[in-house]
């Protein structure tokens, strides 16, 4: 299992007792072997369907502090943060395929399927282990497992507003740099 795994299930119980649910998880940095400070992204959603705020994210920091404070999964320093998934949010689980049927998304595959590896269209659901897109071509059907990379495009916030405007605005807290030995 790998350890961004082991982190999101370590945390998921705390979470969703507060009515918060995991999007991803990612650790990027060094893993502190070499000296350099690692940094722990969660991203998360709350469990009614409102929008995360940048309150819920200090909540969700919080307790993610606290249960990996006595965990401690990650060996050394690391900063985390904490965000909501934003108007062009990753699609990463199987859930999401049908929660956003309808909305506007980019796939990019692992591997070229008839020498594409990237597709943009109107997404359809999930038929099994399938992801449905209506792209400009026609209909697509796209196995699950193949998928590197999934997003959603965000639609006109209004008149002449790009949606290149409205991504990367998702409410972020940087929490404390949490200092860890290695015992």
């Amino acid at each position: 299992m790998q350890l961004t795994d082991r982190i999101a299930e370590t945390i998921e119980p705390a979470l969703a007792a507060m009515g918060y649910e995991i999007v991803r998880v990612q650790l990027g940095g060094g893993h502190n072997r070499s000296g350099h400070s690692a940094t722990l992204q969660i991203m998360c959603d709350r469990l009614d369907g409102q929008a995360l705020t940048l309150d819920d994210c200090a909540e969700i920091s919080r307790l993610a502090s606290a249960v990996l404070d006595v965990e401690d999964p990650i060996a050394g320093a690391y900063t985390l943060e904490v965000s909501s998934p934003g108007l062009d949010r990753p699609l990463t689980r199987p859930k999401d395929f049908d929660r956003f049927a309808g909305c506007e998304a980019r796939i990019e595959l692992r591997l070229p399927v008839d020498g594409r590896k990237r597709f943009k269209g109107v997404l359809r659901g999930l038929e099994g282990e399938t992801v449905l897109l209506e792209t400009g071509d026609g209909p697509c059907r796209l196995a699950l497992p193949d998928i590197e990379k999934a997003r959603l495009i965000p639609a006109e916030t209004g008149p002449g507003a790009p949606a290149a405007a409205a991504r990367g605005q998702r409410a972020r807290t940087n929490a404390r740099t949490n200092a860890r030995t290695n015992a």
